[in-house]
């Protein structure tokens, strides 16, 4: 019978030592809540070659909330879908905003129909951080709020200090205020009711299709073009969030990797962490007055993943001291 090889302690413990040291494969968690006075059906979609969620669509009713965990390096979007039914004679479930094709709770590699608000991340990406935004450049159905919830194990400058590690979306309604060559209405199919309310707002690629709106042709560039009349509506309202595709400097966050990110559907102003001007657009804050909140939550967040860090040091100086004392 061949006999075990026996491992040196010392050589464990090196070992050991240098695995706590090591980086991990940073992944995250998003926390989805619906805020919203309905229940919401968010949808998830993974980038091109990248590995797939365990779920691309759920119920969120409203009060809740749920975790999905994204392994490394994934990438994609996620949004609300918003007056969801199956079909009673057919079984197909359709949405009157967000709707993915697929005619099923589960969007199975359908993205959002617009006009959608998405929220939009690239895992460790480059430089080893997260980016993500919270774009309407497709359109608007709901508020979104993304909220980062603590640096990652990336360090370096995705870490809270470096000012791009924040709170971005967008905390107001602009259904209502939507201009109104811009804005979609239900039917009474979608509400179950009489209709006409608003339930969303395009953008204005979509509802003119011309290349000046859409940054295409001509316009395919960020020197060409443009914010627009249409495109400030939203960037007044909502200062971080993207409103036109070359919106970049202004809309995109990073964090660095292995931070994990709280999603909320329709939050109320208090949760938010900056303050936005929805008076200059026209448009009444949800669920109250505007509130500005500082950086405890991230203050917090970002303590706890300190200590963790420094915690995994001390670990491996102490390993590392009792290997010299073999």
């Amino acid at each position: 019978m061949a006999r075990m090889m026996r491992i040196p302690a010392h050589v464990a413990l090196c070992s050991l030592a240098l695995l706590l040291l090591l980086p991990a494969a940073w992944s995250a968690t998003f926390t989805m809540t619906n805020n919203c006075g309905y229940t919401v059906w968010p949808g998830l979609l993974s980038g091109a070659g990248t590995a797939p969620l365990p779920t691309t669509g759920f119920a969120l009713p409203h009060g809740a909330s749920a975790t999905v965990d994204a392994p490394a390096s994934w990438s994609g979007r996620m949004w609300a879908r918003t007056l969801c039914a199956a079909d009673a004679a057919t079984g197909k479930f359709t949405c009157a905003t967000g709707d993915c094709g697929s005619g099923t709770l589960q969007c199975n590699g359908g993205g959002a129909a617009p006009p959608a608000t998405l929220a939009e991340f690239t895992l460790d990406g480059s430089g080893g951080l997260d980016f993500f935004d919270v774009s309407l450049v497709d359109g608007y159905n709901v508020p979104m709020l993304i909220v980062p919830q603590g640096a990652g194990g990336g360090g370096g400058n995705g870490s809270a200090d470096s000012g791009k590690c924040m709170a971005t979306g967008c905390l107001v309604d602009l259904n209502g205020a939507c201009p109104a060559d811009l804005r979609v209405m239900a039917t009474s199919a979608a509400t179950g009711a009489g209709g006409g309310a608003a339930v969303a707002c395009r953008s204005a690629c979509e509802a003119f299709g011309s290349p000046q709106y859409c940054c295409s042709g001509a316009y395919g560039n960020p020197n060409t073009c443009r914010p627009s009349t249409y495109s400030q509506f939203f960037k007044t309202a909502c200062p971080r969030a993207y409103s036109y595709a070359y919106d970049d400097s202004t809309s995109t966050f990073t964090c660095a990797a292995g931070t994990s990110y709280a999603i909320t559907f329709c939050p109320s102003t208090t949760s938010g962490k900056y303050g936005e001007n929805p008076q200059a657009a026209g448009v009444q804050p949800t669920n109250g007055s505007m509130v500005y909140l500082g950086g405890e939550q991230l203050a917090t967040a970002d303590a706890s993943v300190s200590a963790d860090r420094a915690s995994r040091i001390l670990l491996a100086v102490v390993t590392l001291a009792a290997v010299a004392l073999l």
